[in-house]
């Protein structure tokens, strides 16, 4: 029998994509109210450029960035926090939408996760053979492993999450959490 350990706290990632900057500032105000000061924030990239997934609902240029947290969370967090971020991209969305602010009826896209020292994981509200239910509707999947000293992608990793420039961001990511738990 194995023995049952505490686990570790882990860096709280938030992708966030939006049709209007305006939302993604509205997202990214709720997040910092919420979970605390970013910590690191990525380079802003076209998301449309890896995915047509969204354009009917969401518009064709969609700006995606990262954003991390200072304060570290456990991993049993993370179906509440998709549950909270849906809720706020349904806020915001019908509020700026009401007000002739944004071109769709959901401007906004806040996708949380976390990373830890051996994998990056994401929540989602679909199930698939890959993911695993968590609670309140809230599935997981791992998107990213780490081994080797590299991020390597699954059959089912997304392509943005596979591109180097997100990649190294990730690692950046992964070191801060080395250094955090290190010295916490």
């Amino acid at each position: 029998m194995g023995t049952i350990r505490t686990v570790k706290p882990v860096l709280l990632l938030i992708a966030a994509f939006g049709a209007t900057s305006e939302a993604l500032e509205l997202g990214k105000a709720r997040a910092v109210e919420r979970f605390g000061k970013i910590a690191k924030e990525s380079a802003p990239y076209r998301f449309d450029s890896f995915t047509q997934y969204y354009a009917k609902e969401m518009g064709d240029a969609l700006p995606k960035r990262f954003w991390v947290f200072e304060n570290l969370i456990q991993p049993d967090e993370l179906a509440s926090i998709k549950r909270e971020t849906n809720d706020w991209e349904a806020e915001i969305g019908a509020s700026l939408f009401a007000a002739g602010k944004a071109p769709t009826p959901r401007p906004l896209n806040l996708d949380p996760g976390y990373i830890e020292l051996g994998k990056l994981i994401l929540a989602s509200t679909k199930d698939h053979a890959h993911r695993i239910y968590l609670r309140d509707g809230i599935f997981a999947e791992t998107t990213l492993m780490y081994a080797q000293k590299e991020w390597r992608a699954l059959p089912w990793s997304y392509a943005d999450y596979q591109d180097p420039t997100n990649q190294a961001f990730f690692s950046e990511c992964r070191e801060y959490l080395k250094t955090r738990l290190r010295n916490d």
